[in-house]
């Protein structure tokens, strides 16, 4: 984690570089005995962590972590106890009252990492679920506009300038081609295995050698793109 420490003290500065170049997976940016060099730094560095004394002239650690829109972590050091609640209150990770010793500081870091790692899961998870959202498609029939979700496709049949989509609970003639509804349709769930269908590959229900069986409906296996077919789905 980078970080940064913030104290108007010289020798509050020098304890806390020396803490945390004794652990491995903190890397000191800078340290400020200037709170608004420190503002500015963090504003535009971002930090993962700062180390804010809160008594300091001119600004208060409190009146800098309230200036930053979108703060980073923070531990408090100060000699005052009575500031505490107001740490807490800003969703601070810990409150270290000086002189605190390297086994005090190094469990507020731990605490600080485990956040750290719980974000970077909370971010996986969420880049994991968008990645999971239903895709769709646009479907127009007469003067409607269907918005279908692609994994409810089970089959697309030819019909010369008509294609018909069917789906669980209903079916869509549209004004499209084949190859319109192959441009359309991802080619990883969708297959092409006569010149009039275009299968969806989680829909199949059963394959056999001359055919498949959607939803009960046998749709048949054109000569020309069987091999193809049995290539994506190792069946033969």
């Amino acid at each position: 984690m980078t970080c940064i420490a913030v104290d108007d003290e010289p020798k509050a500065l020098d304890i806390l570089t020396l803490f945390i170049a004794r652990v491995s997976f903190l890397e000191l940016l800078g340290t400020f005995r200037d709170p608004f060099e420190a503002l500015n730094y963090t504003a535009e560095n971002k930090p993962d962590l700062i180390f804010l004394d809160i008594s300091m002239p001119e600004m208060t650690g409190l009146q800098l972590l309230r200036s930053l829109s979108n703060p980073p972590m923070v531990i408090l050091t100060t000699a005052y106890s009575e500031h505490a609640l107001d740490g807490y209150e800003l969703n601070v990770i810990d409150y270290l009252l000086k002189p605190f010793e390297f086994e005090r500081f190094l469990k507020a870091v731990m605490k600080a990492k485990e956040l750290s790692a719980l974000k970077a899961g909370s971010v996986r998870e969420e880049k994991k679920s968008r990645g999971k959202e239903d895709k769709v498609v646009f479907i127009k029939e007469g003067t409607k506009i269907y918005r279908i979700k692609i994994d409810a496709i089970q089959y697309v049949e030819g019909l010369g300038n008509y294609v018909i989509f069917f789906l669980p609970d209903k079916k869509i003639v549209s004004y499209l081609s084949i190859h319109d509804v192959l441009n359309m349709l991802p080619p990883d769930q969708f297959c092409r295995i006569h010149k009039s269908y275009v299968v969806s590959l989680e829909h199949i229900d059963i394959i056999e050698k001359h055919q498949v069986i959607i939803d009960n409906k046998p749709i048949p296996i054109g000569l020309t793109y069987r091999e193809k077919f049995v290539r994506i789905t190792g069946k033969k």
